[in-house]
């Protein structure tokens, strides 16, 4: 089993400076002042992981795309713990023939059985979707 070390320092008030275990400075802030807060890190680190894997799988699958873009939205549950609930990922694929059928793929083979996070996610109760549409250019 891998390990990883990180760390989050207090700065002030609500804000904190956490370092990723590849030594990357990352600003948290839950006022969302200096820095994004945890739970917004939570979802942009879904959404880099299926981008990450969508955009590798339809390189593999010689699809000539030019742009990938993942927008999320996600809701909250009203108490606290203010879990996530649902988080929706919508796919904007720009390329030249991109075929329907490869991202559909992709964006299943990540959900399903690459992305860490997305499993991480959906395993822990959170309705986790996807769609996706392709621009040609």
């Amino acid at each position: 089993m891998a390990e990883l070390k990180a760390s989050v320092t207090w700065q002030e008030e609500k804000a904190f400076l956490g370092m990723s275990p590849s030594g990357h400075d990352v600003q948290i802030d839950a006022d969302k002042q200096k820095g994004a807060s945890p739970m917004e890190l939570i979802l942009l680190g879904l959404g880099g992981c299926a981008s990450y894997d969508v955009v590798a799988i339809l390189q593999k699958s010689r699809q000539e795309i030019t742009d990938v873009v993942c927008e999320m939205t996600a809701q909250r549950a009203e108490t606290i713990p203010a879990v996530f609930t649902d988080i929706h990922l919508h796919f904007v694929v720009t390329g030249t023939s991109v075929k329907p059928a490869q991202v559909e793929k992709a964006i299943k083979l990540s959900a399903e059985k690459y992305c860490s996070a997305s499993r991480m996610l959906s395993q822990g109760g959170v309705n986790v979707t996807h769609d996706f549409e392709i621009i040609e250019g």
